[in-house]
């Protein structure tokens, strides 16, 4: 049995055992049933009256119990069909948190009137639906930089709740250079990675190696969980201290106050710990007299004035310092310092910022005063004179306004789009030798102003809409952007009010004020419109307002909606086409041909066509691109005189759209044939009947008028001019007074059904005239030659000959 409605159906297997029990009278059987576990409410498990064999029509009037083992109702019964279904998901992994083989339900169902009672064993088999997790999300490895490669190092494995193929099948390591993974297998089946080292560690490259651990189960649709790895490497006294600079030049000015800092040395050690710890010291070669005068740090580094500095005894200090480190194997490195002692210039430059105005609005005009600052230098002569400025690409100039004045003015437009905040900073610097110098800076704020238009990505949308579209669809999202702030980037899009073919584009598309969002209100038809062009405007909310609009360019794309039609050849709906030809016909001949059209455009309209059935493959061929029926060979005598021929049109569409026409073909034996054939038999005398008379007068009908035929034939091609021999006269033609031939495989008119109409009739020796016919002046002569179909017609076998002049009004004629 299967299991349906409301729910994928699911494959289960049934066992049905049947204890009776004579005193209660009832009957009790227990019911095994499989199904996967996060079934969807509503999905049917089994049909219990047809597996207990109870009475679905009395099912309703009974009263059904069924109690499950545990709190909550997992199922319920449907009284009017008698099926099982599910009232509430079961997760397999609360039923069986153990993870084991199986895990069953167990229900017990009672049915009244009369009373029965069942045992259901309901097995809930497990889907891939936990992800594999680890206990920790965060495992951490110390290893030192020293260990040996190969190492091998334990991780905590994966849990799944899920069993079987679902568990964890395998690890994945991020990529590393240094790491790599051995997947192990437990005797209870789990499955657990070792790390292990392929390169070796170097702390001072890389202190922290980040890896993550991914856990793969087995299941159709597999899953995982990951895990982060972090390895410390452990430091080793493997590299020297190093400082900054293998020398130092350092000028210091005389009488700089004891204790003042000369220089700040700085040696760095790529280890750590006590590897990195550093000690300063003077080397050997620093003189007694230089460590009188500066003061070494021995924990910082730092040189510092011990004594007087007099730049008229020394003028330069040469010294050697050592730094070494405190690792038990202890390294060191060490570096030069030439101090030159300068003649003083001990005050810096002062600059004091007395007034400024922030925020300014960004349209201030050019040379419109932001700030005044005043300088001064306690210093005199040279040393006192002081210069101040500040960053050349900066939009504001100083202006000297006074002695040690100076003004900030704005000396170029600016623009809070580009630059929203100006840092200025006033830069003063005297002329001592060497210069000393100080700075101090100013934070300027730009409010906005609505000096900016809506701008659009595109100045011009096209924008292809597919034909057939539901009415209210999402055509795109023209979206303009505003670089102002507030209200003046806050932007509002609508529809430029036009009329196409007298109606309003707002009754054909609407544009969400808000975001841009263009959607179309009807359906459009690509055979009736085509393109649509029109304008959108985006407008911000700024005093006063600035739009921009975009041109958009709808361009509607054709669909595969409309079938061929067959026009040719001619025949009510669903009626067979019926045609003769004669059985003499030789190979290549026209026999017919097929004509469809397709209103929709482009590839949609391409139509190819081709047999769909034939009674002798043998005999014709069809052209699949122009619809011409030939012959590929000359009847026998085998060939069955009634012919079927099933063309299907077909368009070039996705997915392509046919139509279909049935032409029956007779064949007959010429005239003369089937006379001398007639008069070969031999006639009693007591079968010479009437209608046989009959006969034999109408016979010789017809040979009266087959030798008038040929008769006035031969008269008129004495009449007619020799034709060249670059065009030579076709069997059906129409002739015009330009000696223009069109043969029967050509198109005369635009007219598809007219042109079958000529093909039809001309095959039978007759002529189809549509009218009106050309303007005056313009004579046609459609003239036809009979074929010898041994047809008894008078009309379709004598030759006629037709002059076209101008009239009004439309019809055909025939002879």
């Amino acid at each position: 049995m299967e299991a349906h409605r409301r729910g994928q159906p699911w494959r289960r297997y049934v066992s049905v055992f049947l204890l009776f029990s004579a005193a209660l009278n009832t009957v009790s059987a227990v019911t095994h049933y499989s199904i996967p576990e996060e079934m969807e409410e509503g999905s049917v498990v089994a049909n219990l009256a047809a597996d207990l064999g109870l009475d679905v029509n009395t099912l309703s009037k009974r009263e059904i119990r069924l109690d499950v083992v545990g709190n909550k109702k997992y199922l319920q019964i449907n009284k009017d069909t008698g099926e099982l279904y599910i009232l509430e998901k079961m997760d397999r992994e609360l039923f069986c948190p153990i993870k084991t083989a199986t895990c069953f339900l167990k229900l017990d169902v009672t049915i009244e009137n009369p009373i029965r009672m069942f045992n259901i064993e309901l097995e809930i088999m497990d889907i891939n639906d936990n992800a594999p997790h680890f206990r920790r999300d965060k495992m951490y490895l110390d290893i030192s930089e020293s260990t040996a490669i190969g190492e091998r190092f334990s991780l905590n494995n994966a849990i799944d709740p899920d069993v079987g193929d679902n568990s964890v099948k395998t690890y994945h390591l991020s990529e590393s250079d240094h790491f790599t993974i051995e997947i192990q297998t437990g005797r209870d089946g789990s499955k657990f990675a070792d790390l292990i080292l392929q390169t070796a560690l170097d702390r001072e490259q890389q202190e922290v190696h980040h890896l993550i651990l991914t856990a793969v189960d087995g299941g159709v649709q597999a899953r995982s969980g990951t895990a982060n790895i972090i390895v410390r490497v452990l430091d080793t006294n493997d590299n020297a201290p190093k400082f900054d600079k293998e020398s130092y030049n350092i000028e210091i000015m005389e009488n700089s106050p004891i204790g003042s800092l000369v220089v700040k040395l700085n040696a760095t050690d790529l280890d750590e710990g006590t590897n990195s710890k550093i000690v300063y010291s003077y080397s050997l070669y620093t003189s007694e007299k230089t460590q009188e005068t500066f003061s070494l740090n021995p924990n910082n580094g730092e040189i510092t004035v011990k004594e007087m500095i007099n730049y008229e005894d020394y003028r330069i200090y040469d010294m050697e310092v050592i730094a070494t480190d405190k690792g038990s194997n202890y390294l060191s490195g060490q570096c030069k310092i030439t101090i030159l002692v300068t003649d003083m210039n001990d005050n810096h430059p002062e600059i004091s910022i007395k007034s400024y105005q922030s925020p300014i609005k960004e349209d201030t005009a050019v040379d419109t005063v932001i700030a005044v600052v005043s300088v001064g230098d306690k210093d005199s002569g040279e040393n006192g004179i002081v210069n101040i400025h500040i960053a050349d690409e900066l939009p504001f100039a100083l202006r000297e306004s006074s002695d040690n004045y100076y003004e900030l003015v704005v000396s170029e437009p600016l623009d809070r789009e580009k630059v929203p905040e100006y840092d200025i900073t006033f830069t003063v610097t005297d002329r001592g030798s060497p210069p000393l110098s100080d700075n101090e800076t100013m934070t300027l704020e730009l409010l906005d102003v609505n000096d900016n238009v809506p701008q659009f990505p595109q100045s011009f949308y096209t924008i292809p809409v597919m034909e057939n579209n539901a009415p209210g669809a999402l055509l795109s999202s023209l979206t303009a952007f505003d670089p102002d702030l507030h209200e003046n980037q806050y932007l509002v899009y609508f529809i430029i009010e036009k009329e196409i073919v007298n109606t309003s584009i707002s009754m054909l598309f609407s544009i969400n004020p808000e975001n841009g969002n263009l959607y179309a209100l009807k359906t459009f038809d690509y055979e009736i419109e085509k393109e649509f062009l029109f304008h959108i405007e985006a407008r911000d909310s700024g005093v006063p307002p600035l739009s921009s609009n975009v041109t958009v360019h709808i361009i509607i794309v054709d669909q595969n909606d409309n079938y061929p039609v067959i026009v040719s050849p001619w025949r009510v709906h669903g009626s067979v086409v019926e045609d003769k030809i004669p059985r003499s016909t030789d190979k290549g001949s026209l026999v017919s041909k097929v004509i469809a059209i397709d209103t929709d455009s482009v590839q949609n309209s391409r139509i190819t066509y081709q047999f769909l059935q034939v009674t002798d493959a043998t005999l014709f061929s069809l052209d699949q691109y122009n619809g011409d029926i030939r012959t590929m060979r000359m009847f026998s005598y085998r060939d069955p005189r009634h012919q079927r021929l099933v063309v299907i049109a077909k368009d070039n569409g996705e997915p392509a759209l046919s139509a279909t026409v049935t032409i029956k073909l007779s064949t007959v034996e010429p005239a003369v044939k089937a006379y001398s054939d007639m008069t070969e038999v031999p006639l009693e005398y007591d079968i010479f009947s009437d209608l046989n008379l009959y006969l034999v007068i109408g016979l010789g009908s017809v040979s009266f008028l087959l030798l008038i035929t040929v008769l006035v034939t031969c008269v008129l091609k004495c009449q007619k001019p020799m034709p060249s021999k670059a065009a030579p006269p076709s069997r059906n033609s129409v002739i015009s007074e330009r000696n223009s031939t069109i043969a029967d495989s050509t198109l005369v008119s635009n007219d598809a059904y007219w042109y079958s109409m000529f093909l039809a009739e001309t095959r039978k020796g007759k002529l189809v005239v549509r009218q009106p016919v050309p303007k005056a002046g313009s004579r046609y002569i459609v003239s036809s030659l009979p074929r010898s179909t041994g047809l008894t017609e008078t009309s379709d076998s004598a030759a006629s000959t037709l002059q076209g002049s101008t009239t009004t009004g439309s019809g055909s004629s025939s002879s």
